[in-house]
């Protein structure tokens, strides 16, 4: 069986656990027959193809699939068209009619072409070795220079750095506005380390795809060590940065299950999977398509155990590591989502509070930073003395970025230099607030936040 090694990187710390490249098919625990399946497929689908790129499609060594080619060959399922002097690897395969007919017969149970897939004993002791290596305990400054873009209280970085240091899931709760979102998205800047993500893993002759390109982030590797990385490491993984995954409410419980398609004929990992090593933030929590109970039911035990079971539709169940930082950002206190049982799993609660005066003027200034306007405190003070109090108006954190962006198109509308001005800004909040009287004019109580 493949082993894993571990490396470290010219500026990476701590070391980065790499899969070691297989040089058999023994190595890399996947059977002939799968093999002669993939090279099958492939040669169906793309035609006439050289030794070496039917190796770069699998993800594996010439030399570690010989025994599928020869297999190949002596079932006269291929033969080679085009030969050169540097051997077996630069000749050129054709598919046969015999081989076509084959391949025809996978594909109508199972149309996977893509890179050759990762036994799950491999994928288990990849991620047992970076759970052993991950015991880096992050310090106060290293999560303030993580969270150095938001403005945050001290107590609040305080609750998330232990957090993350230990790896448990937390709960991010407070009104609407203040940064729930952002500030779960942040933390994945503090997991330290890259991650190898597999293309897929291979359960019990099934194939479950991993790798996600719009979820996972791939990485090149380093500059210093390129020639050694693409000869020694294994090319079925990916290196790829941590993953955030973000769900809100479009979240069902059949989205925490392996999801399988008839047509293709293999597996797509649900989203704990995708996202571990990761962070996996529900947004909204309270507001999916299945009760919080319900939802919490599902995790309880990976929670715990850090061990998550899976089914195939044969009905064979196998484990997963579970190594996912949870992150539950609600609006709506956690005693009224879950019970005392649940909460005590999710040790964290980090209350996401409105912002001072003093964090609602920083805000207000790094948001002029980062539009490229000048920033005035008057602007600040018209808001918190003049404009909010009459309308009873709590300030949010989401209030400076979205009143000063409506006001810069207002100024655009009103072809106006491009700045906030009080009159700008007391436009944008009379269409971006509910004004109080035109809510109780037949339309129920007033709404004075978003």
């Amino acid at each position: 069986m493949s082993g894993v090694d571990t490396r470290t990187d010219v500026d990476a710390a701590p070391a980065e656990i790499a899969p070691q490249a297989p040089e058999t098919l023994v190595a890399a625990g996947l059977s002939v027959d799968l093999i002669v399946q993939l090279l099958l497929k492939s040669l169906h689908m793309s035609g006439d193809l050289r030794g070496v790129d039917l190796a770069e499609r699998l993800g594996l060594s010439f030399p570690a699939l010989s025994p599928a080619f020869d297999q190949l060959k002596a079932q006269q399922l291929t033969e080679v068209v085009g030969a050169s002097a540097l051997g077996p690897p630069s000749y050129v395969y054709r598919i046969t009619q015999a081989g076509r007919e084959r391949a025809i017969m996978f594909l109508e149970s199972n149309k996977y072409t893509g890179v050759a897939p990762v036994p799950l004993e491999q994928y288990q002791r990849y991620m047992a070795a970076v759970r052993a290596r991950s015991g880096h305990v992050l310090t106060r400054r290293e999560v303030e220079q993580a969270f150095a873009h938001l403005v945050m209280t001290q107590a609040m970085l305080d609750q998330i750095g232990p957090a993350v240091s230990a790896g448990h899931s937390l709960f991010v709760y407070g009104p609407p506005g203040n940064g729930k979102t952002m500030l779960s998205q942040a933390i994945r800047d503090l997991l330290v380390g890259d991650l190898y993500v597999p293309h897929a893993i291979e359960v019990g002759g099934s194939i479950v795809q991993v790798f996600d390109p719009v979820t996972h982030t791939p990485l090149p590797a380093p500059v210093s060590s390129l020639l050694v990385e693409s000869a020694r490491t294994d090319r079925r993984w990916v290196r790829c940065r941590r993953p955030l995954v973000m769900v809100g409410g479009e979240l069902t419980l059949e989205g925490l299950d392996l999801s399988y398609n008839p047509i293709s004929g293999f597996y797509r990992a649900p989203i704990q999977l995708v996202a571990n090593g990761g962070v996996l933030v529900v947004d909204d929590f309270g507001r999916q398509q299945c009760s919080p109970q319900a939802l919490l039911n599902r995790w309880i035990t990976p929670l715990e155990s850090r061990v998550d079971f899976l089914m195939l539709q044969s009905g064979q169940k196998f484990d997963i590591p579970f190594m996912v930082l949870l992150v539950l950002a609600t609006n709506v206190r956690p005693a009224e989502l879950v019970d005392e049982a649940f909460l005590r799993r999710i040790r964290y609660k980090v209350h996401a509070e409105g912002p001072s005066r003093t964090d609602f003027a920083r805000i207000f200034e790094n948001c002029c930073r980062d539009l490229e306007i000048p920033y005035d405190p008057a602007h600040v003070a018209h808001l918190l003395d003049d404009v909010y109090p009459p309308r009873k108006i709590v300030p949010r954190g989401c209030h400076p970025r979205d009143l000063i962006k409506h006001a810069l198109e207002l100024a655009r509308y009103l072809e106006q230099p491009r700045r906030v001005t009080v009159p700008l800004l007391d436009a944008a909040c009379s269409s971006y607030f509910v004004d109080a009287k035109a809510a109780d004019d037949g339309y129920g109580p007033a709404v004075v936040t978003r």
